[in-house]
């Protein structure tokens, strides 16, 4: 990827909110080359993003080229984990943590057992860690069931 003038702000880097949409980008294909891509056409699923948190160490500049690196870092008995990084030349200079759930168009969650029935569970996989499920959980917004006011605290 390289950053374009469209991708800066007024301090003439990289803005805070086009790195999530850079992501998606990762994000899509990584579906692609795991094969979810066709497996989510194929069955009626859609993944939808339920959290995401970024955190920046240094500035992409105008027209610094980088890499988008994406990997699954686990699920749990309701979402899929996934980290993105902006790289340039081996080094971070930004991070996301994804948390995803994937949905069917016929209604409902589906289930981590339907999911890797159809495209197959990655040898090797860890255990989500600790930290993730804590940030999770602590950003986490009430079920769209519930009631859920803006009221400042």
């Amino acid at each position: 990827m390289t950053t374009l003038p469209t991708d800066i702000d007024v301090l003439r880097h990289m803005n805070n909110g086009r790195y999530l949409s850079l992501f998606d980008l990762g994000r899509w294909d990584l579906l692609g080359r795991t094969g979810m891509t066709d497996a989510m056409k194929r069955n009626g699923w859609y993944a939808v993003v339920s959290a995401e948190t970024v955190t920046f160490r240094k500035s992409l500049q105008l027209w610094q080229r980088f890499d988008i690196e994406s990997r699954l870092l686990g699920h749990d008995d309701k979402a899929i984990y996934l980290e993105h990084r902006a790289v340039v030349d081996g080094e971070i200079y930004a991070r996301a943590i994804i948390r995803a759930r994937m949905l069917k168009r016929s209604g409902g969650t589906l289930s981590h057992q339907e999911l890797f029935a159809a495209v197959g569970r990655p040898e090797g996989l860890p255990d989500v860690e600790a930290w993730v499920h804590e940030w999770a959980t602590a950003s986490a917004l009430p079920t769209t069931r519930a009631d859920a006011p803006s009221i400042w605290q």
